[in-house]
């Protein structure tokens, strides 16, 4: 599968908590991160997920927040990943910022430069990428 997303990781379904409408599936990518995701129980019977399967997780570079010093905080977003930032590439207008989470895993944003010069962002820095669970779009093979 190629899709035009930055940020497509594959895990293993630990856990699916359905709910009326909607259904919560928590992914273990490489290196034990969970990565959380909300669908609608309609996907799941559509993708066949079911525990101890295999899947991928799908979020666009722009629906990623980019972070510092955020270990501490208390946020809503259900995706919090803490690493190195591994590059950053600047335009005139928007920067992309890659961030390793660990496992060979390597989170992609794309923010404003603006944001990068006022959150100090560098390479080989620290940063944490945020995202929601509705950001993210399964799929199976």
């Amino acid at each position: 599968m190629k899709v035009s997303a930055r940020n497509v990781f594959t895990g293993t379904v630990a856990k699916i908590t359905k709910g009326a409408v909607n259904a919560e599936v928590t992914l273990t990518l490489k290196g034990g991160s969970p990565l959380t995701a909300t669908v609608t129980n309609g996907a799941i019977e559509n993708l066949a997920l079911k525990e101890g399967m295999e899947a991928c997780a799908i979020i666009k570079a722009s629906s990623i927040i980019i972070g510092t010093d955020l270990h501490d905080a208390k946020v809503s977003a259900r995706n919090v990943f803490c690493g190195t930032i591994a590059s950053i590439i600047e335009g005139p207008v928007s920067a992309e910022v890659d961030v390793e989470i660990g496992g060979g895993n390597v989170v992609s944003a794309v923010i404003t430069l603006g944001s990068v010069k006022h959150l100090g962002l560098k390479g080989g820095g620290h940063a944490c990428a945020l995202f929601k669970a509705s950001s993210v779009i399964l799929g199976v093979n």
